[in-house]
């Protein structure tokens, strides 16, 4: 990793925040998606090596849930999801270099290695701890198996995290008032045996982490407050029989915590990537253990697990750490932030069916406000953005500027460009790769929208069709 402006002599992995393989997507989601496309793409253009990765989220409760509830075994339910998102990524123009799952050999594989490491450096340590237990069913309640009161906040919140109101992670034992979504009985709290990274090992790294760490101004300003406050090891293990199995457990119920293996997923994508393509081209390990420039696109809510999590791991396993973290605001509607598991969104199977063109809705996401910034959405809104400017503006300048060169050349003139025109356009590529170095996408749109403005207004005042008759 350097700190180099882009492009750098080092090869970049740009990543986004895997997507639960349980329910459809909807636009809130693509606004991480295709701001990292945009990302890669605009990196590209600047001539930067880029390998644009993700992939399904296949384990972790919110899957297992959702798959109890339509009888179906949790492999096969997330499987079919996958194959899903991979249609809708192309449907959205959204092009991943890797687009893989977590439950793949790859990433099991290379998530155990990762265990291992930190477990052998004495990173990992055994802990009695409360776990929520349904008495009547005689079974463990993990995560969203559970649901109840937040104590930090007092908002209704699921097992391992609130998120409908302070966002914080939470960890096993934590909610109050527990029940369960499955009988809706009262949960009481055991204690079960399970495996704890010890985060705060890496309290004085992660302070020097954040201080040098790139991107949104939220993903560096949140996760002081837990840095530089009492950083609690974190439980990375779950009594569940859906998921990676914690290493040398295998005969038991004991898996890793689903941000364990998701998050290595980044890892396990870019092998994938490089594998197909050849070490010659993208070298995925030298990226990832020595100078790659590692840039996470996520949503705001799961800051703290890139921002704290991820990089304590990769520091103790021997990884490179992030460059850059950018953080997406919500997705609002109604002034409430869209949600999967509550059913509250404008899904892109809708927005598919109006037989809208996937470069509309790319446009609004990115331009529509500061990249962390919340956003209401509305279509009325939508419209006249669309119609104001990417139609108006854009569309409109392209239509003239075409449809004049093949009318009365043929195609394009063989003509020399003013000094003026030709230096307004070098102020626009220089604002774009000033943009794109300052994570600012929607600045970078901008560069381009006003250099349509300007040619619009050229056209205006020169008015070339009398200039050809003269």
């Amino acid at each position: 990793m350097s700190t180099d402006p882009f492009p750098s002599i080092n090869p970049a992995v740009v990543t986004c925040g895997l997507p639960y393989a349980n329910g459809n997507l909807h636009i809130g989601h693509m606004r991480t998606y295709v701001s990292g496309d945009t990302l890669s793409r605009s990196l590209r253009k600047l001539g930067q090596t880029t390998a644009f990765v993700c992939g399904s989220d296949m384990h972790g409760t919110p899957v297992a849930v959702n798959a109890w509830k339509e009888g179906k075994p949790p492999k096969e339910f997330a499987l079919s999801w996958h194959e899903k998102y991979k249609q809708t990524f192309l449907g959205m123009s959204i092009e991943f270099d890797n687009y893989g799952h977590t439950d793949d050999e790859v990433n099991t594989l290379l998530t155990r290695e990762i265990v291992r490491t930190l477990d052998a450096s004495n990173h990992i340590y055994d802990k009695d701890i409360l776990v929520a237990w349904d008495p009547l069913e005689d079974q463990p309640l993990p995560d969203r198996y559970v649901e109840g009161v937040c104590p930090h906040c007092g908002a209704n919140a699921r097992g391992d995290e609130c998120d409908d109101g302070c966002q914080r992670h939470l960890e096993p034992g934590e909610i109050l008032n527990p029940k369960s979504i499955i009988t809706g009985n009262e949960a009481e709290y055991r204690n079960k045996s399970h495996k704890f990274f010890r985060i705060s090992d890496f309290q004085d790294y992660l302070q020097e982490f954040i201080n040098r760490l790139e991107g949104t101004t939220n993903a560096k300003n949140q996760p002081r407050e837990w840095i530089e406050g009492s950083l609690h090891d974190w439980c990375i293990t779950r009594n569940i029989d859906w998921g990676i199995s914690y290493p040398g457990e295998e005969e038991t119920d004991l898996v890793l915590y689903v941000w364990v293996d998701a998050v290595v997923e980044y890892i396990s994508s870019t092998k994938q990537y490089s594998d197909r393509v050849g070490s010659d081209l993208f070298d995925w390990e030298s990226t990832w253990k020595k100078n790659g420039e590692i840039i996470h696109v996520i949503g705001r809510d799961i800051i703290q697990h890139h921002a704290v999590f991820w990089p304590a791991m990769l520091y103790g396993a021997g990884f490179t750490e992030p460059r850059a973290i950018m953080a997406t605001g919500f997705v609002n509607l109604n002034k409430r932030a869209f949600s999967t598991s509550r059913n509250r969104a404008i899904w892109v199977d809708d927005y598919f069916s109006e037989k809208f063109d996937p470069d509309l809705l790319r446009y609004y996401l990115v331009t529509v406000g500061s990249l962390q910034d919340d956003i209401d959405f509305s279509w009325s809104n939508f419209a006249d953005k669309v119609n104001g400017e990417l139609v108006g503006n854009v569309g409109n300048f392209i239509y003239r500027s075409l449809l004049f060169a093949h009318r009365e050349y043929g195609g394009t003139p063989n003509i020399s460009v003013s000094e003026n025109v030709s230096k307004r356009i070098q102020e626009a590529m220089m604002e774009f790769s000033d943009s794109i170095n300052k994570y600012s996408l929607r600045n970078s749109a901008l560069a381009g929208t006003k250099l349509a403005q300007y040619g619009n207004a050229y056209i205006q005042q020169n008015e070339p069709w009398k200039l050809k008759k003269s």
